[in-house]
């Protein structure tokens, strides 16, 4: 299957220019709300996919759309990862709650799921203009520019993103408990923005727990295509339609065994 990436790209910089960059740090108080406790959606949240799922699903005609806000309505759309029909999985605004506090630390993402896999990825930063893509096989790019990860070093040299938040508590308790083992950790409560400082050698590592497919699908893919390794921490291999498990990458299948040992243990413990 073939698709368009720069239209796609296209559509997702038109779109945040539209619905995205005039709201920033203008929302009124009654454009936020909450989800659940702690689960922020804005009206630029809303606005954004309603305009992505139109212009998605126009340039891939048989195609069905999976977007965050979509699910947060209707949690039966997940399931449509699971049919025949290949499917765009949308984060209008990745970093929410940043994009609400005012911080500029958010980003649109988008990916292509077909056969229980990514085949392509999308992360655009609306503020920079930055968009890095990725198609399965053929490489992760940023203006013409072929990415690849910041090279392997002993862990204690390493530094990554680890996210705190979600995931077993004794197991987070655990990994928090070891993290000055390596080089840095630091969190910037948008996953977009960690794989793209990932895909452009910015940081060696992260580290979640929570798997959203619109958290993880296209970032995963990018780094994958940037040279770098990726696993579930039980080892196995991740697919957009998990939602736990966790997720460690790192620059190559050795630094991923590297940073789980010393922030987990071994990839055959129980977590």
């Amino acid at each position: 299957m073939k698709i368009d990436v720069t239209r796609v790209a296209d559509a997702m910089r038109e779109v945040a220019a539209e619905e995205i960059v005039p709201r920033f740090r203008t929302l009124a108080a009654d454009d936020i709300r909450e989800k659940k406790p702690g689960d922020l959606v804005t009206v630029a949240d809303e606005a954004t996919e309603r305009a992505l799922e139109r212009r998605l699903a126009g340039l891939l005609p048989g195609s069905v759309v999976v977007g965050e806000e979509a699910v947060a309505r209707d949690a039966a759309i997940l399931g449509r990862l699971g049919e025949a029909a290949p499917a765009w999985i949308v984060d209008p605004v990745d970093g929410t709650a940043n994009f609400a506090a005012g911080l500029p630390l958010f980003a649109v993402m988008v990916s292509l799921a077909y056969g229980g896999r990514a085949i392509a990825a999308w992360i655009h930063d609306p503020l920079t203009g930055v968009t890095v893509t990725a198609e399965r096989g053929e490489g992760a790019w940023l203006d013409g520019r072929r990415l690849t990860v910041a090279p392997a070093h002993d862990p204690a040299s390493m530094s990554g993103a680890v996210s705190f938040r979600y995931g077993k508590r004794p197991l987070v308790r655990k990994i928090a408990g070891r993290t000055e083992r390596v080089g840095s950790v630091f969190q910037l409560r948008c996953a977009g923005q960690e794989y793209l400082a990932l895909a452009r050698a910015q940081s060696h590592f992260s580290l979640y727990h929570r798997l959203m497919p619109w958290d993880h699908a296209a970032g995963q893919l990018i780094h994958g295509e940037a040279g770098g390794y990726s696993a579930r921490l039980d080892g196995s291999d991740y697919r957009p339609s998990h939602v736990d498990g966790g997720l460690l990458l790192a620059p190559d299948r050795d630094a991923w065994e590297a940073i789980h040992r010393v922030l987990v243990g071994r990839p055959d413990e129980r977590v």
